[in-house]
């Protein structure tokens, strides 16, 4: 930890971010504000449809989740624009307090009162007046601290960035949300092999990681039994390998052109978390497999904007960052979609922009503010 500490003095002692007084300033990328807004309106009309029954249920409202996402999305929609007006370079500055913030917050899950325990699981805080999630903090909190981090040169830190990367994910792992431990560690080791890692350190980090997923994803008797399902559908019909059978059904029926908006079946108690982990299956259903395509195909040319904008940033912070947020974004999209036709394991990540979820979503929006605000530059 001696050495984590004095690595983290010696990257804020530094001071190699500078702006040039000749630096020119443009609009905000306006094809890329589109692609966001397009896919949140998509989110928006894709919770009413796939929550309408379970809405009526639970809360004798139809319009419940829908007018929670609304809200949520008006929120987001504010810290949209607020990140995307603050220069990114203040973000250096405050890459370790948001930091260690964000571990504070992940411990503060486990204490009696203040953290939500549902399902099983401690993700939640309990504030009054929202409830917040942790571990969608703590993607932005580690992009940003790692893109400062990254930007400067430097030998031998393979050490310290172990250490973090255990301290964190193994914070979210234990809540526990491998789904999401899974999305940090791939944005993580992708960010550190990007800033110039050599070669021979992937080949032990990745069959690390991929036998530590493993490990985990067999040590509690529900990941087990998901996994056990993957590989053998038939096994349990009515149990386990329930949802993904009623998510294949759902593409099925969508067929090329959907049942139409609004029509799907499987919303009706059929499928599960059909309003959040699911909701892909529920576009497919209803506007079938050319509708899914191009919703699909929103999300490469997000990742690919963003991508853009790394390229073109003018220091390395800049860089990583842009990275860093539209890795994110993509690594999010490709597991919630692998899952949703079985490529991978049943997860529980929610599909970016689209599903049902406040902490998600602002969140996540606050990052493409900041992707944004590079832009800019």
């Amino acid at each position: 930890m001696k050495y984590l500490f004095s690595k983290i003095k010696k990257l804020f002692t530094k001071k190699e971010i500078q702006r040039s007084p000749k630096a020119k300033y443009h609009r905000a990328d306006t094809f890329l504000v589109l692609i966001i807004l397009t896919l949140a309106g998509v989110g928006i009309l894709m919770v009413y449809n796939a929550s309408v029954s379970i809405a009526i249920r639970d809360f004798s409202d139809q319009y419940y989740f829908v007018r929670e996402q609304v809200k949520w999305l008006g929120i987001g929609i504010v810290s949209l624009i607020l990140f995307s007006s603050i220069d990114y370079h203040r973000w250096y500055k405050l890459a370790l307090p948001l930091l260690l913030v964000t571990v504070f917050l992940l411990v503060a899950v486990f204490v009696p009162g203040f953290g939500v325990r549902a399902l099983g699981a401690n993700r939640w805080l309990n504030f009054g007046f929202f409830i917040v999630q942790p571990a969608e903090i703590a993607k932005l909190a580690l992009v940003i601290y790692l893109s400062a981090w990254f930007s400067l040169k430097e030998k031998g830190r393979l050490g310290a960035f172990l250490i973090l990367l255990g301290m964190v994910v193994g914070l979210v792992i234990i809540e526990p949300d491998l789904g999401t431990a899974v999305i940090i560690l791939s944005i993580a080791i992708l960010l550190y092999f990007l800033s110039g890692a050599p070669l021979w350190q992937f080949i032990i980090l990745i069959p690390l990681f991929l036998f530590g997923i493993g490990g985990l994803a067999v040590s509690a008797p529900y990941r087990f039994k998901r996994l056990t399902t993957f590989f053998d559908p038939e096994s349990d019909p009515l149990g386990a390998s329930y949802q993904i059978r009623q998510i294949l059904l759902a593409f099925g029926s969508g067929g090329w052109f959907g049942v139409g908006i609004g029509k799907s079946r499987q919303k009706y108690e059929y499928l599960p978390e059909a309003n959040t982990d699911s909701i892909f299956a529920i576009i497919g259903e209803e506007l079938g497999f050319i509708g899914a395509a191009i919703i699909i195909a929103l999300f490469l040319l997000l990742v690919w904007r963003g991508f853009r904008i790394a390229k073109h940033a003018p220091d390395n912070f800049g860089k990583y960052l842009a990275l860093g947020i539209s890795s994110w974004v993509g690594i999010q999209t490709i597991i919630n979609l692998s899952s949703m036709v079985a490529l991978v394991p049943l997860t529980g990540v929610p599909l970016p922009l689209v599903s049902y979820g406040g902490s998600s979503l602002i969140v996540l929006l606050s990052g493409l503010g900041i992707l944004l605000n590079i832009s800019k530059h």
